[in-house]
């Protein structure tokens, strides 16, 4: 009789054990998640946006462009890119109006310079993946973050 009630006292420890562990380790990754990854975009930063203009004849392949393109260019662009965006376009300005962009896809660099040096030795393999999600030229605005 006592070997079994020591048997379930240590089947209560170990479970006790068990469920003391899974909730540090809940509440260790929520910590982890509340940790901001994501680098802050300041003002003198610069951004390039990439706007990917609607029309008659336009295709754009989202997925192509989220799941393959930003991230080639990404690791083509390496260090200096500090963070990239993707706006898919869903509506106009009023319910008439088409969308004016399908796509607007934004890079962020601490500097103008950065973004030269880092976009010019790998130009071509980015322009050149551009036919794999659309035919769109895209209009290039480079700009500075003011707020």
């Amino acid at each position: 009789m006592m070997i079994i009630k020591n048997l379930k006292q240590q089947n209560m420890k170990l479970k006790n054990t068990i469920l003391l562990l899974g909730v540090l380790l809940i509440f260790g990754s929520c910590q982890e998640k509340n940790v901001t990854t994501t680098p802050k975009i300041e003002p003198g930063m610069v951004k390039v946006t990439l706007l990917y203009a609607n029309g008659a004849g336009k295709t754009f392949d989202m997925d192509y462009y989220a799941s393959t393109h930003m991230p080639l260019v990404a690791r083509l662009l390496g260090d200096p890119l500090i963070k990239y965006e993707i706006d898919k376009g869903v509506a106009g300005r009023t319910p008439e109006d088409s969308i004016p962009f399908l796509a607007i896809g934004y890079l962020y660099f601490d500097a103008l310079e950065d973004y030269r040096a880092a976009f010019g030795p790998v130009a071509g393999e980015i322009v050149g993946d551009i036919p794999n999600f659309t035919n769109i030229q895209p209009v290039v605005q480079i700009s500075e973050i003011i707020e």
